[in-house]
Order: structure tokens, then sequence, then C-alpha cells
């Protein structure tokens, strides 16, 4: 194949910008949670502009992307991602960005992360899923899978996804000195280091109730964990997720797709009738064929 001229590449751009509006607008209740929550991410946007925050600043342009990817992949990809997934995606976004980082909900509201990374094992894993059911379903595949097969992978997978997210948290805490890993305060500290005869024996100190670090005393209340066992709730809740989903999934194939919590989130592929870029290059090529044969004056 040659390469595409500048003009293609223009052409197949204005293509999938209208193909994408289409899929925007396809479903009302997503396409209102999309409009309500990009409304907001503006606002806040524009606020954190002001207040001087520039890094809430990118994290809003980053939500806004985010808000608009579920369309873009189904663009692209031609697959039907169901309103549910849609929505909760866009929630998920919104919630995770800027309402746990910007407004600071992780810190405002127990159990809001423990709450995001569940949901997040359950999506990673209904991704997963769907990504060996539309492989699967490849024609040009010529193979079947078991149920078993494929829940295994989307569990997998989610908790693929789950520890990578966790290495870029301690990435980010080690290099740039942030707190994406939480810190946890306990009371007790167990630890062979502390072993006064330098050996392989675990020594415990109990009842702690406060830590001083250079004569400062914290005044924190106990110990400070640094990231351990946050990452370990979160990878924990991760695998509740997924497993759920897990479970769901392998009732909807034993059914043969007649699941309807696991029907709610499974993409599948899209019909002719809803590809909409398509649909655009159609109706482009019959306005050119239109062009060309109309008489000349």
């Amino acid at each position: 194949m040659g390469k595409t001229t500048k003009k293609e590449r223009r052409l197949y751009r204005q293509e999938f910008k209208e193909a994408v509006k289409m899929e925007l607008a396809e479903h009302k209740s997503s396409f209102i949670v999309y409009t309500v929550l990009r409304v907001m991410v503006i606002l806040t946007m524009i606020r954190q502009f002001f207040l001087g925050n520039y890094e809430g600043f990118f994290l809003c342009i980053l939500t806004l992307m985010l808000l608009i990817a579920p369309s873009v992949i189904q663009v692209r990809f031609r697959i039907e991602l169901p309103k549910t997934l849609e929505i909760v995606i866009m929630l998920f976004a919104f919630s995770a960005e800027i309402l746990g980082e910007i407004n600071a909900f992780y810190i405002i509201i127990p159990g809001w992360d423990t709450i995001l990374h569940t949901l997040n094992g359950f999506l990673a894993a209904a991704v997963g899923f769907s990504l060996v059911v539309l492989l699967n379903d490849n024609e040009n595949l010529n193979f079947t899978l078991s149920p078993v097969f494929i829940v295994i992978v989307a569990f997998s997978f989610s908790m693929t996804i789950g520890v990578l997210w966790e290495f870029f948290e301690c990435f980010m805490d080690t290099v740039f000195r942030l707190d994406m890993q939480k810190d946890t305060i306990i009371h007790t500290i167990t630890s062979v280091m502390l072993d006064p005869a330098g050996r392989n024996t675990p020594v415990s100190i109990k009842d702690i109730s406060d830590v001083i670090v250079d004569g400062q005393n914290l005044g924190l209340g106990g110990y400070l964990d640094i990231g351990l066992l946050d990452t370990m709730k979160d990878l924990f809740v991760n695998f509740i997720g997924a497993a759920i989903f897990s479970v769901l999934g392998f009732v909807y194939l034993k059914n043969k797709g007649r699941g309807r919590v696991a029907g709610k989130f499974i993409p599948r592929k899209k019909d002719a009738d809803k590809d909409y870029l398509q649909q655009v290059r159609d109706k482009n090529s019959i306005q050119l064929i239109t062009q060309e044969e109309k008489p000349k004056e």
C-alpha cells in the first residue's frame, strides 16, 4: 500500500470526528452523563487554572480525554460498548481524577480508594473477558475456547492490570516523591532487623503510640507504614472485583450470552447499522460521486 496524502489524512480525521459525534449521541442516557460530566470538568479546569494549580488543570484535560475515550474506542475498533459500561467508565474517570485527586475524596471519604480499586478489578476483568470473546469470534480463527479458560484469562488480565498500577504508584512515589501509595497508621511492627542477636528471629514492638524523628514528635498516634498495607489492600479488592466478574462471565458463557448483569459490561462487534465511521465514509463517497456526475455549466 502506498503512503496516504495529507488530504486523505485530513479527510479521515474529519470523518472520524463526525463518527465519534454520532457515537456520543447514540444513547440518550450516556450522552446526558457525558455532557454533565464534561461541563463539570471544564468548570473545574477553569477554577484550577485561576487557583494556580496547574497539576489539577492537566488532570482535568486528562479527564476530558478519558470521558470521550469510550466513543473513540467504539469507532476505531468497530465494537459496541453497552451503555451501562460507557456510563460506568465515565463515572469512574470522573470519580478518580476530579473527585479523588482534585477534591481530595481519597482523604476526606474513608473507603473511596477501596471502592474505586474494587470497581477497577471488575472493569479490567470485563475488558480481558471481552478481548478473548471478540478474538474468539473472529472468523479468521478456527478454534473454540472453554468458558473456564476465558474467565481465567479475564481474571488474570485484571490482576495484571492491578499489579502494573501498583508498580506505577511505587515508581511515582519513589522518583517524584508523591504519596500515591497512601500510608497507614499501625501500632505494632515485627521485623528480624530488630533482633539484637542479628539472627533471623522476628521481634515485635507493640502498643506504639507515637514516633519521634530527629527529635520531633510526629503526633500520628502510631507508627507510619509506608504504602505496603495500602498496596496489599488495593490488590485484594482488585482480586474481589475480578473474581465477581469472572463468576458472572462464566454464567454468561454457560447460558450462551443470556446473562443480564454480565451482558451490560461485555462489548460486542458492531452491527452494520451502528458502524458510524463506515456510514460517514459512504455518505461522503455518494456526495463525491454526485458532484462528479453533476453536469458542468
